[in-house]
């Protein structure tokens, strides 16, 4: 994902002012704030166990940043809560993909017409690449937080870790007679390196912490 942040971000006539590597996991936050000072905008696909030390660099340094490691939601009151304390910018998404979250509000739609018709079931199946290390996705929980602000519980939640598989979300709506299933299928990782970049555009100069679906309702 860094490498494909790099490259479109490039082709997009932006300067990439400061690369994070594996020979950075040791720095300190103050350390890493240093390196980050005086940027728009961080961008950070990294490992869940750097995601605060991240946050908390990129806020000593005030610069915005764009989350786009997932599996971190146990963390998420103490990152709102430093960032909205620090007077800091963050976007943070389940999932930068543009087309997932156009995809998100389908599914919304989808699970208020059968939320009257209490004999339909709702699974969700997701698959990603065997290195992917959260299970469910992210993307799925989301899925799963939207079906249910509006019908019973999601029945169940399967998740698939194999090759190399970009990213497919399915939700499902099982019924006695018949099933509607919906599809997101993800043909590369370049969708989420344009989303996150995206991200990076919107949230320069600003302050708040922002869920990407709430920044894609205001561009749309």
């Amino acid at each position: 994902m860094g490498r494909l942040v790099e490259r479109l971000a490039k082709e997009k006539g932006h300067e990439i002012a400061y690369i994070a590597d594996a020979s950075d996991a040791g720095l300190s936050e103050d350390a890493l704030a240093v390196k980050l000072r005086g940027y728009d905008a961080a961008i950070d696909f990294s490992d869940v166990s750097g995601v605060v030390r991240n946050t908390k660099a990129c806020l000593a340094a005030g610069v915005p940043l764009v989350e786009g490691t997932t599996g971190w939601n146990d963390s998420r009151d103490e990152i709102e809560r430093l960032v909205r304390e620090q007077n800091g910018g963050m976007v943070f998404g389940a999932n930068f993909s543009i087309g997932v979250n156009l995809f998100y509000r389908i599914v919304q739609k989808a699970a208020m017409l059968f939320s009257d018709f209490p004999e339909y079931e709702v699974f969700i199946e997701e698959q990603h690449h065997s290195r992917k290390k959260d299970a469910p996705s992210g993307t799925a929980l989301k899925l799963k937080h939207i079906v249910e602000e509006v019908m019973d519980d999601v029945t169940s939640v399967a998740s698939t870790r194999a090759g190399n598989i970009p990213g497919t979300h399915r939700v499902g709506f099982d019924g006695p007679a018949d099933q509607i299933l919906l599809t997101h299928t993800a043909r590369s990782r370049e969708g989420f390196a344009l989303g996150a970049i995206l991200a990076a555009e919107w949230i320069a100069g600003k302050k708040g912490f922002y869920d990407f679906s709430g920044v894609i309702d205001e561009i749309i």
